[in-house]
């Protein structure tokens, strides 16, 4: 029996996993998906903010401001990708002023550092493509851009490298609490744990409702966004919002770590029992096409090379629920926007609680480094060289858009926990997140899957049970 079952494998749930792996303690991630990072984690503006935004005193402005200062070490340790590109809130009329120094006292209030109001001349000569309404920003240097799928698989790597478990495809139906613990009921049978922790993003509502009287809703709301191809990567240099005013409250336009340009969110509540309403709309990509030009000019459009959209977990109270809610059961719940930037800070939070109720001790042997899948593009060429002598896998491109080859591929497949789809190997090696969108690729990561996991190509999905890609055969064997 684990000490301690975390329900969901999000960013969150992750960095309370690899948290509490630093302790003397047995550990198990249930997920209903079949890999980590498959709900709100998985869609999101990959953005690291610098905390001026969150309400003065709540525990989002806290664990925000928490998280930005955690993570470039972590990303030191744990090998993703995150730069502290900086973040520019841009006041396109003057009688929007006083709403921008709000902003900046109450960024002031909650401790982030750095932050100032620029005026039009320096905020041009940072950023050529702003609107030439633009009036004045808050510029935060702290702001910073993520792969928040290389940080969830971090923190799942280094949380199982130190002993981790993790069960997919388990969906929780139900909990009891029994003689000291608790009795978690799922799909694929019970399972039995001293402490509980709730961390099922939009689902958090229907898993604290298990067992409080205090009932919680989560409002699953959408946000939907452009990604455009890289050759875009220069339009923008800083992470740039809108400050909301007479012009409504626009949408962000922001570099990505891998030299694409994102731009979006929408923010249309859903009803409350559609959490996995990920779908885009004609009116949510409308809104983010008319709205993404008022604080940036010419923002090159004709290169969009996907659209998506994701769910946040929103409850109407608009702060963070962290705490032990009753006998052992821990709530990490309504963690939205900016949950990716406050996750390192949620982790130690969530642990903590865990720890005090357990009475933990700290594990000596806790290894808190973990390596990367290798890019060869990041070597030069004579090491290049040697890695494909020593490892032809490294010399066959898969992936042409991405330049992504058969060696890291392989590698994303055997990490633990590692790659069983095509999206699992998408995610952790960008391979079919190009201009053709897989349209190359996906055949032959398709084989790779099969060769290495042992199974039969029918039985390889995009992500997970019932998404099946192949369906028949055209020429069936007689």
């Amino acid at each position: 029996m684990p000490d301690i079952i975390i329900i969901g494998a999000g960013v969150s749930g992750c960095a309370i996993a690899r948290e509490l792996s630093r302790k003397k303690a047995d550990v198990l991630v249930v997920e209903r998906e079949e890999d980590v990072c498959c709900g709100t984690t998985k869609a999101n503006s990959a953005i690291v903010h610098a905390g001026y935004d969150a309400a003065n005193g709540s525990l989002m402005a806290k664990l925000n401001v928490e998280g930005s200062r955690i993570m470039p070490e972590l990303a030191k340790e744990l090998d993703f990708h995150y730069i502290q590109n900086g973040s520019l809130v841009v006041m396109l009329s003057e009688d929007d002023r006083p709403n921008l120094v709000k902003l900046y006292e109450n960024g002031v209030k909650n401790g982030v550092e750095g932050l100032r109001i620029i005026e039009r001349d320096e905020l041009v000569a940072m950023e050529p493509n702003i609107s030439d309404n633009a009036v004045a920003a808050l510029y935060a240097p702290t702001g910073g851009i993520v792969c928040p799928f290389g940080l969830t698989y971090a923190l799942a790597e280094n949380a199982a490298k130190n002993g981790v478990k993790f069960k997919f495809d388990t969906v929780v139906t139900g909990l009891t609490q029994a003689e000291g613990g608790w009795i978690v009921h799922t799909n694929q049978g019970d399972l039995e744990a001293k402490v509980v922790v709730n961390a099922a993003g939009v689902y958090a509502d229907v898993i604290h409702n298990m067992v409080s009287d205090d009932r919680m809703t989560i409002t699953p709301r959408r946000g939907d966004y452009f990604l455009l191809d890289r050759t875009t990567g220069g339009h923008v240099h800083n992470t740039i919002f809108q400050l909301p005013g007479k012009f409504g409250k626009g949408v962000l336009v922001a570099p990505t770590v891998h030299g694409n340009t994102i731009v979006g969110p929408t923010a249309i509540d859903m009803d409350s029992s559609k959490k996995e309403a990920t779908n885009t709309t004609r009116e949510g990509l409308d809104e983010v096409r008319e709205k993404c030009g008022l604080a940036v000019k010419n923002v090159p459009l004709r290169q969009v090379i996907t659209n998506f959209a994701g769910l946040r977990a929103h409850e109407a109270r608009h702060d963070f629920f962290i705490g032990e809610v009753k006998d052992g059961f821990v709530d990490c719940a309504a963690i939205e926007s900016p949950g990716l930037s406050s996750a390192p800070a949620i982790g130690r939070m969530v642990a903590g609680i865990v720890t005090d109720i357990l009475g933990l001790e700290d594990d000596p042997t806790f290894d808190g480094t973990r390596k990367g899948i290798l890019d060869p593009k990041t070597l030069s060429f004579e090491e290049r060289a040697k890695l494909i002598k020593e490892n032809p896998a490294y010399g066959t491109v898969i992936c042409r858009c991405e330049t992504i080859t058969e060696g890291e591929i392989i590698d994303a497949i055997h990490r633990v926990p590692g790659a069983k789809s095509l999206d699992g190997v998408k995610r952790r090696t960008r391979a079919g997140m190009g201009r053709c969108q897989g349209g190359f690729c996906s055949p032959r990561v398709m084989e790779i899957l099969t060769r290495e996991l042992c199974v039969d190509m029918n039985d390889i999905t995009k992500a997970g049970y019932g998404s099946e890609l192949i369906v028949g055969t055209n020429k069936d064997k007689i």
